[in-house]
């Protein structure tokens, strides 16, 4: 055999080794396809809770709470209460101040009642004079002061001096619509309203002693039942019955009144 046929059969012969390498890339393919398969089962075996990022760090009150947040969550056992100080609410340090003076001004005034209360005596043995309908609001006056419209038509009744403590009394019966330590400018005060001959009328007793009052809003009284004291309270410079009458609304002079209906000056 020639060298030519030699090299000829040598080449014939080694010809299949290409094929044997073209062969291998099917199971190549095959582990492949398998490797994803397994890894989609695995996936989907895995609990869902599992695949979930881990949780952020913990943050501290002022990073949670920074400008340009949106919303801020506290955990704390702590829970909002209302401001509650004997009776009164505040939202705002001024509600919270204005609200805790007055409480403070009413304590102030409950303590100066109750101090003159206890140091305070009355006579009782004293009555109204008179017998009808309407009555004088004091036993005996010592002096008249300013009368109806003094004071360049500002004063709206009769001042009637006494001592301090002298017993002041229902001028008629009715029902007590006023009875405060504080009434405006009257001080310690009593209004009483009553029908008489059906008209109505409504009495105001000002400047009582602090502690004085005998009755209470809503309490029916009758002509001359005691009532309180005179004294000088709210806008006052002397022991005195400030004394104001209405007739259905309108201001009437109370020391012609109670001339007309209970008699002269006691």
């Amino acid at each position: 055999m020639s060298t030519r046929t030699a090299a000829v059969t040598a080449s014939t012969r080694t010809a299949p080794a290409p094929r044997r390498k073209r062969g291998i890339r099917k199971p190549l393919k095959a582990v492949v396809v398998l490797a994803m398969v397994g890894g989609l089962v695995a996936t989907v075996a895995i609990p869902a809770f599992a695949s979930l990022t881990p949780t952020a760090s913990a943050q501290t009150l002022q990073q949670a709470s920074a400008d340009d947040a949106q919303k801020i969550v506290v955990a704390s056992d702590a829970t909002a209460a209302a401001i509650d100080r004997d009776g009164y609410s505040a939202t705002t340090p001024d509600e919270l101040a204005k609200a805790k003076a007055e409480a403070a001004a009413l304590a102030r005034a409950k303590a100066k009642a109750s101090t003159a209360s206890v140091k305070f005596k009355m006579n009782l043995g004293m009555v109204a004079p008179g017998s009808g309908a309407v009555r004088w609001p004091v036993a005996h006056v010592d002096h008249i002061g300013d009368g109806f419209m003094a004071r360049g038509g500002e004063h709206h009744g009769v001042d009637l001096l006494d001592p301090a403590g002298t017993p002041i009394f229902a001028a008629a019966a009715g029902t007590v619509r006023v009875s405060t330590e504080s009434y405006y400018a009257y001080g310690v005060a009593i209004v009483i309203d009553s029908v008489i001959n059906g008209q109505r009328v409504s009495t105001t007793y000002a400047h009582m002693t602090y502690g004085s009052r005998q009755v209470q809003v809503g309490q029916t009284v009758a002509a001359g039942q005691l009532i309180g004291a005179v004294g000088s309270t709210g806008r006052s410079t002397a022991n005195h019955l400030h004394f104001e009458v209405t007739i259905n609304g309108t201001l009437v002079d109370p020391l012609a009144w109670l001339e007309a209906n209970a008699g002269p000056v006691p």
